[in-house]
Parts: C-alpha cells; structure tokens; sequence
C-alpha cells in the first residue's frame, strides 16, 4: 500500500492506540493535519504550545497512556520545551511531534526553522529527525516504545514537510526491536532476596515511594507488602495516592514541606526501603545528614538512578510492580518486632500533627483544599500548578488512590496545572477533574481557557489568589528580612471571574469564609468548567519546612 508520509504517520498513530493529539498546526505540519482532519483521532487546538505538552503531560500521568502532542516548527517547536523538561524530569510518557522545513533546507537558517533535535537533546528521553519516509512507521513505533518503557519519558520526532509529502510503501512493523536499548525486564531474584533480608531483620523500618510505583502500577503490590508486614510508609509528592493517608500506617508525605513525622521517621529508621523514588533533594535536605542509622534498599527501574546521590546497601533493578511482586514473597508480619517503632511514631504524630489557624477569619489555603477534599469525597483528580498551593493540596487534600494527584514535580513549572487539568479530564472524562492553582501560576498559562470553553471540558478551577508568587514572598519573609523584591502581584492582578466570562465559563468570587462550601458545591454541580475566584489570607505561609541545607529533623513548624 502506498502512502504519503503525512498519511503513514497518522496511520500509525491510530493503530496505536491514539485517541487523541493536542497542539497548534502551522505551515510545515500542515500536510500531516489535512490527513488529521479525516482521521477518527480527537484533535484538541490550543492557544499555546506549551499548554498542548503540558496537556499531554496531564493525559498521561492520568491515564498511564502515552500523551502525544503536536506543533509546528520553529517557535511552535521550542515553545513545547518547558513542558518536554517538566515530562522528563517526572518520568512521564509522551510523543511530541514537531514540523520541520524540508531536509534540503535545514541548516540554511530557512523560516521558521529551528534545530529542535539539539535544543531538545537534554530534555527528552531519546529524539528522531526523520529524513526518509520509509522509516516512519518503525520510527513512530520506536518512540512509543522508548516513551512507555523502562523509566518513562518524553520522545520528540521532528518531521521534514518534504517527508510528509513523500509517497512509499507502507508496512506497520509487529514488533520493536532496538539493539541499543534493552529495559530490565525480571528483577534479579538474589537482591530481591538481600532486601527481603534486611527487612525481616530490621527494628526501625520505613518504606519510601515515588512515582515510579504510580507509574509501574504497583499501588496494590505496594500496599500488600504496608499490609502484610506493618512497615510505616511515607511517599514522596509524586507517590500521593499509592497508599491511603487515613490509614494508620500511613506517614504522609516526606521532605521539605513533608510531616514532621515523616521526616523524624526517616531521621531515625534503621532500614530505608526506597521504590521507584530518586532522592530528591527536596526529599532529602542535607544529603550527608540523610536517614543517617540507616541501611539503604533502593528499588528501581532506571540504573543511572540507582545510588547516584545517595550510596545503597542493596538495589534491585526492574520494574517496580515486578520487584515488589517478588519480595511479598519473602516478608512477613514485623509488629511484634516493630511494636516500640510504631509506638514512638505514634507519638509523634500526635505531637506534630499537620495543622493550621482554624479560627482564623481570614480564608487559608488549607481550609479551602481541606473542604473541596471532603465534599469530593477524596476522590478527585487533583492537579496543580506550582507554589504554596501545591505543598498545601499536598498536606491537605488526603489522597487515597493512585493517578490522583498531578503535579510538576521535579522541574516545578509554574503554569502546568491548569493545561494538565484540561489534559486529565480529557483522560478520565467519568471523573471530577479539580485545579488547585495561585494567581501567579494560573496566569501563565491561562489562555487555555478558550480550549476549556471551546470543549466544555468539566474541569473546576480554585484560584488561590494571595496577590504574591506566594513561596517565592514566604521565603523573601523566612530569609531575606521580609524585603518583597518583584513577588508583589496584588495591583496587577486582573479580574478572574470576568476573564472566566468573557470565555463563557461560569465564574464564582469567594471574599468571605462562609462562601467557601457553598461556592465549592456550586463548582461541583455545575457541568461545564468553573473558575472560583478565592480571595485567600496574603500572607499566609507553609509549615512544616525544612530550609535549605538543613537535616530533614531540623523542621520549622508553626509557632
């Protein structure tokens, strides 16, 4: 069958599995678009590139699917950069194919030409520039391939306009095969063994997850192995969801903004058993006072992770859902050994419980997170932008299953909540989608509105607005004698309910304490998307917090 490039390349998008591409055409993508236009594939337009990788971003880490996006070349190529570096930093799948000028023209400095495979070389997990149309097929697959295995991340494909144009045989390739790259696939039974060891050995265990559990799906492995051996657990932000927040031996979330007890528990373990997490280090503070009694069990998919900032007693290469699969096998009840451990962690919580001002007349952030989570039952997508709000969402919110929470993670890009929101609903269009975003955050990317409206997408947007980059005035606050230098947005700051109408989306202002519930509710019930504009306390800061360059234990918490 022959085929033009253009018609290959969506062809084997549909046999993938794709239901649907976000992004902006332009003139060299635009052969592959006309083929679009006839496929059944759902083509979302957006107002930004950046927005469109940032969607795909939300699609994936929702769904567990590849997200796939699409723009032109040039500055419709590096505009997709930012969201490219936040999907490799956090591990998450995804395709961005991108235009390019004709193959006898790159190098000349042509119109909108821009050499998007270099610019993009540190930020994707592997980049293709096509120059034959007979590769495509194989290349489309490889780049799904590479994208959804072993660690997750993004794939870029630039594609020649004269590439598209071209006509060859088409021919869908079965199988992927690449010599140089060979995920781990049977993690190797004898560290499996050694982990499970250490374990029954250990007094003071704690289990430490990341989103490499969330994305190996390994929610249920994990909390069999919680179950049956009574190891406390603390997760990452990323990890949120793996394992349910109200449960006993639940720890919360570690690090910077993490409980105090999380943070005293890992201080103070004998045994760390890390999964799918990469120390962070914002999870780690100060690295030579890190878990400073313990011995380190790191498990892990991606070798060049494996105690590359923290030295290991024992790693477990594979996928994480495999390795854990296994090592339910060789561990057992440790209560009865642990019983003092659990005891003292008991303590602590009760000691340093998260906390706020709960008679405070001014409306908090976390009173706001706090009543979406129980009027949404804690079941929600929950995805923000970047900032205090996200540490509060984090705190407050309580998480009980996994691919509920998204969020920038790694990078910590302001504007990805509400295009990743937008992303997610589309993902999961049975589920309540929340944004939890700052007035600072909210701005960058708020042109995505009008993909919102044009859709109808459901999806519910607080804006937390304190008139501040909020973390960037806590610290400004905390560290530098409360001299706000460029964090002061107050006067600036448009009217977000008639931004929210003039797109036709329902807009609600909350300036009083009593108008939260009711305002939530509304939001919630209403089908199409919502802005609520919450007026919240100014200058209102984020406790518990490690500093920079502290131990973990070194925590400032609220006076």
């Amino acid at each position: 069958m022959q085929l033009t490039g253009a018609q290959i390349l969506i062809r084997c998008l549909e046999k993938l599995g794709v239901d649907c591409i976000f992004g902006i055409p332009g003139g060299v993508i635009l052969p592959t678009f006309d083929v679009l236009y006839d496929s059944k594939i759902k083509f979302i337009l957006n107002r930004h590139e950046q927005g469109a990788t940032h969607m795909a971003d939300g699609y994936a880490r929702a769904t567990g699917r590849t997200g796939v996006c699409m723009v032109t070349s040039g500055p419709g190529a590096t505009n997709t950069v930012t969201g490219l570096a936040t999907a490799a930093m956090d591990s998450v799948p995804l395709v961005c194919i991108t235009g390019q000028v004709a193959t006898s023209a790159i190098g000349s400095d042509a119109f909108q030409e821009a050499d998007i495979v270099g610019i993009t070389r540190s930020v994707t997990k592997h980049n293709y520039l096509i120059k034959d149309a007979r590769d495509i097929a194989r290349i489309v697959c490889e780049a799904f391939y590479i994208a959804s295995t072993g660690r997750p991340g993004p794939v870029l494909i630039d594609f020649p306009v004269d590439v598209s144009r071209a006509v060859v045989d088409f021919e869908f390739p079965e199988k992927v095969y690449i010599r140089s790259y060979q995920p781990v696939a049977e993690p190797d039974i004898r560290d499996v063994k050694k982990a499970a060891a250490l374990i029954m050995k250990s007094k003071r265990p704690c289990l430490y997850v990341g989103g490499g559990a969330i994305a190996s799906n390994a929610a249920d492995e994990v909390r069999e192995l919680v179950q049956k051996t009574g190891i406390p657990v603390t997760t990452t932000i990323l990890g949120l969801g793996i394992f349910p927040e109200d449960h006993p031996l639940a720890l919360r979330m570690l690090g910077m903004h993490g409980s105090v007890y999380a943070n005293y528990a890992v201080q103070q373990c004998d045994l760390l058993i890390a999964v799918g997490a990469r120390f962070d280090d914002r999870v780690t503070g100060k690295i030579d006072q890190f878990a400073p009694y313990a011995k380190i069990v790191h498990i892990d998919i991606d070798p060049a992770s494996i105690a590359k900032t923290v030295k290991v007693d024992v790693s477990v290469l594979g996928n994480v859902k495999d390795v854990l699969r296994e090592l339910n096998k060789h561990v057992r009840d440790k209560r009865k050994a642990t019983q003092t451990w659990l005891n003292t962690i008991q303590e602590w919580k009760k000691k340093h419980p998260l906390r706020y001002n709960e008679s405070s007349h001014d409306i908090l952030q976390q009173y706001v997170i706090e009543k979406v989570g129980e009027l949404t039952k804690h079941k929600a997508v929950v995805v923000t932008g970047v900032g205090q709000h996200q540490m509060w969402t984090a705190q407050w919110y309580q998480f009980a299953r996994p691919r509920s929470m998204i969020t920038s993670g790694g990078l910590g890009t302001m504007g990805f909540g509400f295009p990743a929101a937008i992303g997610a609903q589309f993902g999961r269009p049975k589920d309540t989608v929340v944004c939890f975003d700052g007035d600072g955050s909210f701005q960058m990317t708020m042109s995505e509105f009008a993909t919102a409206a044009f859709h109808k997408v459901p999806v519910k947007v607080f804006i937390l607005d304190n008139g501040f980059y909020g973390m960037v005035r806590q610290w400004q606050e905390l560290f530098y004698r409360k001299r706000y230098s460029a964090s002061d947005l107050d006067r600036a700051n448009p009217d977000f309910v008639k931004i929210a109408g003039s797109y036709g989306v329902l807009g609600l202002r909350v300036t009083k304490k009593a108008e939260v519930v009711p305002a939530i509710k509304k939001a919630l019930k209403h089908r199409g998307p919502v802005l609520v504009h919450v007026r919240v306390s100014r200058e209102n800061n984020v406790f518990p917090m490690v500093p920079v360059g502290h131990a973990l234990d070194q925590v400032m918490d609220m006076a």
